[in-house]
């Protein structure tokens, strides 16, 4: 019987679902592909038509968590009126109370913090540098229209201040994932970040 694509498309999500919970339970460097492939109920030649090796996998099982909008925040900061520093807090914010609602996220998220990346897992740890990178710089033009309308502090640059940011999102979240949901996430969080930002901003 002859495959369609979709039938494909459907083979792919079944394996990088039960590699997302093959990889939460046992850890990736334990895995193989054999257990990706028992968990999905197919075989090893499907996973290898869909994926060259357990690497090529978990970029995949990576790439599929969605990340933060941040170049939305600039579309909105390019207002003249916008109070851009209210727009990056509310973005944060609601970053914080997505993970904290979504399973998918937290399980694939706490793979990533818990991996340990071998050689045969470096291109997953450069994809995120990249990702990181590419937020950050996001972020310091965003803080850098709050500093041309005169909303940010001078105590703070617009790099030191998409740095303190980003540092407390990936504390916050890295905690939370690994100690077990210890506090609430989205009203925890967000206070603190309202106290991040009241430092962030020019006093009268």
């Amino acid at each position: 019987m002859r495959r369609t694509k979709a039938d494909a498309e459907e083979t792919r999500a079944s394996i990088l679902r039960a590699a997302e919970q093959v990889f939460f339970d046992k850890g990736v460097s334990n895995a193989t592909l054999e257990d990706v492939a028992k968990a999905a109920g197919v075989t090893r030649g499907a996973i290898y038509w869909h994926f060259a090796n357990k690497s090529d996998l978990f970029l995949a099982l990576h790439n599929s968590v969605p990340m933060p909008q941040e170049d939305m925040i600039l579309q909105d900061a390019a207002d003249p009126g916008a109070d851009t520093l209210a727009l990056i807090q509310k973005a944060a914010a609601d970053w914080l109370a997505v993970m904290e609602n979504d399973p998918q996220r937290q399980r694939i998220l706490t793979i990533l913090l818990r991996c340990n990346y071998d050689s045969e897992l470096l291109p997953v740890l450069a994809r995120q540098q990249e990702i990181d990178d590419f937020h950050t710089s996001l972020l310091e033009q965003a803080f850098q229209a709050a500093a041309e309308k005169g909303r940010l502090s001078t105590e703070w640059t617009p790099q030191s201040a998409a740095r303190a940011l980003r540092w407390m999102m990936k504390g916050l979240c890295s905690e939370w994932l690994l100690f077990g949901h210890r506090f609430g996430l989205a009203a925890q969080g967000g206070e603190g970040l309202e106290q991040l930002f009241s430092c962030f901003r020019t006093r009268p």
